[in-house]
């Protein structure tokens, strides 16, 4: 479905309401749909299209891969997940994961951002180097 500008426009405008302290609260997100459904405003369909769009992509964002050659002791899994709650916020969902790969270190993905700290990614780094 093709979204006009101002579909578009009132869709993050909108979305943007949805936020308390720059995290999504999902009960008002909830509440503004069941009004935009129950009022059919103006291309209200492409509306709910970008809002939906909006909050998939505030969903990966929230999710969190961090991969390790070998398995981490749970006060290690807990100094990983308050560091990246400082920096991300308090709603992800973490997902720990062995990769024996990686040989050594931290592989951590966050939504679109990558930190490879792992021995396998020093070495593709330097191989592409040459």
């Amino acid at each position: 479905m093709k979204i006009s500008k101002v579909a578009a426009a009132t869709a993050r405008r909108l979305y943007g309401l949805c936020q308390v302290n720059g995290q999504l609260d999902d009960n008002k997100l909830r509440d503004l749909v069941s009004k935009l459904i129950a009022a059919q405003p103006r291309d209200y369909r492409a509306i709910l299209a970008a809002i939906q769009r909006l909050a998939r992509l505030e969903m990966a964002r929230r999710e969190v891969l961090v991969e390790s050659a070998t398995v981490l002791s749970a006060s290690e899994g807990q100094r990983i997940s308050a560091g990246l709650a400082k920096d991300y916020g308090d709603k992800l969902t973490i997902q720990f994961k062995t990769n024996p790969e990686l040989l050594g270190g931290l592989s951590i993905k966050v939504g679109d951002d990558l930190f490879d700290g792992s021995v396998k990614g020093r070495l593709d780094r330097l191989s592409k180097a040459f």
